[in-house]
């Protein structure tokens, strides 16, 4: 920054983003100080060094602010567990939170477990992860299929860009949109 660059000449830019085209180090240094600025160094491994005429303070305060929201904006992996003789209800309560966790860009990893007998029948537990994969399908890609280890199957699915994601268990106001079958007269 300022008398710090040792360089030549460097690409400047203006205070409002304006380029200023490649000046000789000091003239540019003169013009930052002229407008109250200060010379700063952005990118030193180009040919030649490009500077930016900028408030410092204001300049560190935005970058410390830009890698915040990076950090913030990490996706986190949530798990799901399941059991092959889950019930309806508790499936499509399982789902639905799911779909949460999916809709706020977090990761989740489905993980089936096997008890006692039902480690006869695992063919059962890989149909329950593909109708799991398949009911997620509009909010969520496969990113790991469905793989069995010991007494579970894990499967981790990524969330959808946010403009492709559409929920099919819960709304934002948490209404329930199933699909009605033939033959259900029943009356809430």
């Amino acid at each position: 920054m300022n008398r710090e660059i040792r360089v030549r000449e460097v690409r400047v830019i203006g205070p409002e983003g304006e380029q200023l085209g490649i000046l000789p180090t000091p003239e540019a240094f003169k013009q930052a100080q002229e407008g109250g600025y200060d010379l700063v160094e952005v990118a030193p491994t180009a040919n030649p060094p490009v500077c930016k005429i900028v408030d410092f303070g204001k300049f560190r305060y935005d970058i410390s602010k830009q890698e915040k929201d990076k950090k913030s904006s990490g996706t986190k992996l949530k798990e799901i567990k399941f059991r092959v003789n889950i019930d309806d209800h508790d499936y499509l309560t399982k789902i639905r939170h799911a779909e949460e966790f999916l809709d706020r860009g977090n990761k989740v990893r489905i993980q089936l477990q096997f008890r006692g007998r039902e480690m006869a029948h695992q063919e059962f537990g890989m149909q329950l992860m593909f109708k799991v994969r398949d009911d997620l399908a509009t909010m969520a890609q496969v990113e790991m299929e469905p793989k069995a280890a010991g007494r579970n199957i894990t499967m981790t699915l990524s969330p959808l860009p946010a403009n492709k994601r559409k929920r099919r268990f819960s709304l934002p106001n948490e209404k329930i949109e199933e699909d009605k079958h033939p033959g259900d007269d029943a009356e809430d």
